[in-house]
């Protein structure tokens, strides 16, 4: 069974598109991203977060604006904070290595 990893970040530049970048050939999950900033190249939708079995935010403040934008919807999603700061550009070494260290340990017991 696939499951549904949406990835977020603030403006789906860097860190989020890199993460899906990184998971869309795993057999395991299926992958999106979006931002949730008003200037995100994708932007989080209530479609997307519906469809999402998971939902993998970089920081805190993500959802925390999660629960603000969405607040009929964000208790019932399944949230975890990667803690994954914004210093690193798209497919970075760094930051993919940092991204498999915060998503292995919760794929796994989903496998």
């Amino acid at each position: 069974m696939m499951i549904r990893v949406l990835f977020l970040c603030s403006r789906n530049q860097w860190r989020s598109p890199t993460a899906e970048s990184v998971y869309q050939n795993d057999a395991r999950v299926e992958v999106a991203s979006a931002g949730v900033s008003p200037s995100a190249r994708r932007r989080v939708t209530e479609k997307l977060l519906r469809w999402a079995d998971l939902v993998l935010v970089m920081e805190s403040s993500h959802r925390r604006r999660l629960h603000e934008q969405f607040p009929g919807l964000a208790p019932e999603l399944r949230i975890k904070v990667l803690d994954i700061p914004d210093d690193y550009e798209f497919m970075d070494p760094e930051l993919i290595e940092l991204i498999r260290a915060s998503v292995e340990p919760l794929l796994e017991p989903l496998a």
